[in-house]
């Protein structure tokens, strides 16, 4: 196991979750009085997805991009990761992500840290009505994952990773206002781990790892792309089609 290549792939979890945490986190910070840094809700759920999609664009060739336990966690119940590596690939997340957060606490002036970015379910609402919000916005994720990432589809067109940032982004878009919109439990860990608020802390693990996990047995259920048939009629006009193109042609 402990090969090279699994050295880099851990690296490359660790690495882009910092990164994640520092730029995703960091652009919910306002550092400085005066300062005019928007803080809604569409640029920062922007900031994450832009940020997820380039990491995923980068690191995916060296570790598979996962950055996230959840995704983690599908890929060992697909049978893409085994259990032992992505044992490590989690730690390597959470090693980053509170990496990360630790940097942006000791950057960032402590007037102006606020919660750090803490995730915490909304008053108004009830904590299980916030662990649903996680378990479906993360089984969206996931899910986009596994599609673009499957090697028998041949089908698509496109990037992958942009595909995975606009699901992300998505998900901001719907969830922060219910809990902030994590769908990744080592980019709640890190925060409250460098602030020691872990107050509901256990919807950010357990609702985004099961939406990853309900998300994985549904893609298995699915028809093998590889083997679908193709529609009778479409098939009847590319076989017209060849016949044609190799018909031999009168001189």
């Amino acid at each position: 196991m402990w090969t090279r290549d699994f050295l880099w792939a851990l690296f490359a979890e660790y690495s882009a979750t910092f990164i994640l945490i520092v730029m995703g986190l960091g652009f919910t910070i306002n550092p400085g009085e005066g300062s005019l840094l928007p803080t809604d809700r569409i640029l920062i759920s922007v900031c994450f997805g832009l940020s997820i999609t380039i990491l995923v664009h980068f690191f995916g060739p060296i570790s598979g991009g996962h950055i996230n336990p959840a995704v983690t966690a599908a890929m060992v119940v697909t049978r893409k990761l085994s259990p032992a590596k992505a044992l490590f690939y989690v730690l390597a997340q959470c090693l980053g992500a509170v990496t990360g957060a630790g940097i942006l606490y000791f950057i960032t002036p402590p007037a102006q840290r606020g919660s750090l970015g803490v995730t915490t379910v909304n008053s108004d609402i009830h904590v299980a009505h916030g662990f649903v919000v996680e378990i479906i916005i993360t089984f969206v994720l996931v899910l986009t994952v596994l599609a673009n990432c499957d090697p028998k589809r041949t089908d698509l067109r496109g990037s992958a990773s942009f595909a995975i940032g606009i699901a992300v982004a998505i998900g901001h878009l719907f969830a922060i206002p219910y809990t902030g919109a994590s769908m990744n439990p080592a980019r709640s860990f890190g925060p409250a781990m460098v602030t020691m608020n872990f107050q509901d802390h256990w919807v950010y693990w357990v609702g985004p790892i099961l939406g990853g996990l309900l998300a994985a047995i549904l893609y298995m259920l699915l028809p093998d792309f590889e083997t679908t048939q193709r529609r009778p009629e479409v098939a009847d006009v590319e076989i017209a089609l060849e016949v044609l193109n190799h018909r031999p042609q009168k001189i």
